[in-house]
């Protein structure tokens, strides 16, 4: 196809040149001699056309394209390289309507890439306390009990008060899994790198999985959510609307203990910063919350910054749409196997088929209560 090409492309510049030297200012230059000269160039590449078009002239395996269509393309596109006026049939043919008739000499550009629409996934890796562990689960000792103190006179008697108590946090790993069939011809004959494709998309949907386990796990085999931890109280609104509201966003920050509030971080999704993006003053009708406009400003509410997170409920009757807390503090990860992919191409070779399987071991738990507050709708 290529030298039909370049036969043709030849060709067409010659017509060109011919089509120059019948101009009546470029006529007089040339004789008889090189007229002749030029008609003979003409024929001699017309025929090294016909001789390299013969291969064509069969119908392409797969089309539905008959015996002599492709020969009557090329006899129009002779014609039409000749410069001979072509019948209606004839300019028809030549279209890319067909692909017996002009789209085979017009192919397609594949592009090595992939569209991907986006996948939001929880981002409480970014807040919380992450840790890497070789065993199958960790212990962290906790105080359970503070110590107390007492009054005393100079000479008087000391008695024992109260001593701290210790327990321990055991925060288990738990395993998630993915698994992918593949044909052997698939593997071998795409020009896309499919096995790093699905080692990205394996990595993402780990990422979507356990985000969402971290805000509503309920700990079954899986980690324990923020949400789902009895101990994690908070604030319940006031006002019957199942809306966010101003006056609650306060009572739910100060419902923190004042010693979390530096390095807290209010969660909640992206539907809910507009809503609290379009909060106004009953009074005035002014916005309430005005972030920073200024190039490289963090914007604060409430003084506290926020990340958007999409696992965090919607807006709604007794929905916990906001979070803040010292997460740090309040809710750690543990990384067993960070992510583990295995080729398998044994177990379907009977489907001529190789599995790519993946797995990852993680584990999620509140271990300070106290350090995170929720924010639950009034219905």
């Amino acid at each position: 196809m290529d030298k039909i090409l370049q036969l043709i492309e030849e060709q067409k510049q010659l017509l060109v040149d011919w089509q120059k030297k019948n101009d009546d200012a470029l006529k007089a230059k040339y004789d008889a001699a090189t007229m002749t000269e030029y008609e003979a160039k003409v024929a001699a590449r017309l025929d090294a056309i016909d001789k390299q078009l013969v291969m064509f002239q069969a119908p392409r395996a797969g089309s539905d394209e008959k015996p002599g269509e492709s020969k009557a393309f090329f006899k129009a596109l002779h014609k039409k390289l000749r410069g001979d006026t072509l019948t209606p049939e004839e300019t028809k043919t030549m279209t890319l309507g067909d692909p017996t008739t002009g789209l085979y000499l017009a192919p397609t550009e594949f592009i090595n890439e992939l569209i991907k629409i986006d996948v939001l996934y929880s981002p409480v890796r970014t807040v919380a306390r992450v840790r890497q562990t070789s065993n199958r689960a960790i212990e962290v000792p906790k105080k359970t009990t503070s110590a107390s103190a007492a009054w005393v006179a100079e000479i008087g008697t000391r008695s024992e008060t109260t001593n701290p108590k210790i327990g321990l946090e055991t925060i288990p790993t738990h395993e998630m899994t993915a698994l992918a069939k593949v044909s052997k011809q698939d593997l071998e004959d795409t020009v896309f790198d499919l096995e790093g494709f699905l080692r990205d998309e394996f990595a993402e949907q780990f990422g979507v999985l356990e985000g969402t386990a971290f805000i509503s796990g309920n700990a079954v085999g899986q980690p324990q959510g923020i949400l789902t931890h009895a101990s994690v109280s908070g604030f319940t609104g006031v006002t019957t609307s199942a809306k966010i509201v101003a006056d609650d966003l306060i009572s739910t920050l100060y419902a923190l203990n004042e010693k979390y509030v530096a390095n807290a971080t209010w969660l909640w999704r992206r539907a809910s910063t507009l809503a609290i993006s379009l909060l106004k003053n009953a009074t005035t009708g002014d916005y309430m919350w005005k972030p920073g406009l200024q190039s490289g400003s963090a914007a604060l509410v409430l003084g506290r910054p926020y990340v958007e997170c999409p696992d965090v409920p919607a807006e709604g009757a007794s929905a916990k749409s906001v979070i803040i807390g010292d997460f740090r503090a309040g809710y750690t990860i543990v990384d067993r196997i960070a992510l583990e992919i295995m080729v398998d191409p044994y177990s379907s070779k009977s489907t001529g088929c190789v599995e790519f399987s993946a797995r990852k071991r993680v584990g999620g738990q509140v271990v300070l209560a106290e350090a995170i507050k929720v924010y639950t709708l009034k219905s």
